[in-house]
């Protein structure tokens, strides 16, 4: 079904913009995520962009690999895991660390918008801690992304202490293999998700793809 407020991703210019402008609400975000559509700012102050790159980049279950010494990190003692508990602090986090690294497209409007699908149940986190129990547990890594029928699309993630943001991602992937979902979207390939088994495939095969993932009653919960 075409979408309600975006053009065919055939419009897309070499970078893979489609449009400018636009909302941030539910509808539009999730309109936008069924047709393989995501934004992405330039900068707060400018109107918002919207993307469907080609090649789009992907985790493949059959190549998802961690390392014997990650493994022993995520069974140790050294950190805890949960699932939904604090999505507005990962998110916040997310923002402020890629901050102080040079710069993030999550912006304060960025932040309402995922919030607010967060509360509609259509974004889920994971969140890190170090330390067991409270005052003194921390949180120090976690990501978090969309959720739609089969679809998960990873959006950011941080980490305050080594190998948190990873510790993060095996309990993600876990979850989610384990719960049958067949699209695990990471919009583009960088030299860290591809040692956890991202991989480039064409725009087409990605929409192929997302439109066997919508058909998929699963739950992330």
């Amino acid at each position: 079904m075409p979408s309600r407020y975006f053009p065919s991703v055939d419009d897309c210019d070499g970078d893979g913009l489609l449009a400018i402008g636009g909302r941030l609400d539910p509808e539009w975000l999730l309109d936008a995520y069924t047709h393989g559509i995501f934004p992405w700012p330039a900068h707060e102050k400018q109107p918002m962009l919207w993307w469907s790159p080609d090649p789009r980049a992907v985790i493949e279950w059959e190549r998802v690999h961690f390392s014997r010494r990650l493994l022993q990190t995520c069974c140790g003692k050294r950190f805890g895991v949960t699932f939904n508990t604090d999505f507005k602090q990962v998110i916040r986090l997310c923002a402020e660390t890629h901050s102080q690294d040079g710069g993030t497209w999550l912006t304060p409007k960025m932040i309402k918008a995922y919030t607010k699908l967060h509360e509609h149940g259509y974004a889920k986190s994971v969140e890190v801690w170090h330390g067991e129990q409270m005052p003194g547990r921390r949180l120090v890594g976690g990501v978090y992304g969309v959720v739609i029928r089969g679809l998960f699309a990873a959006e950011s993630m941080f980490h305050t202490m080594t190998d948190a943001s990873k510790v993060a991602l095996v309990f993600l992937l876990e979850r989610l293999k384990e719960r049958g979902f067949s699209l695990i979207d990471i919009q583009m390939l960088t030299p860290h998700t591809q040692r956890f088994g991202g991989v480039e495939i064409s725009r087409a095969e990605y929409l192929r793809r997302l439109d066997l993932a919508l058909r998929k009653e699963v739950s992330f919960n």
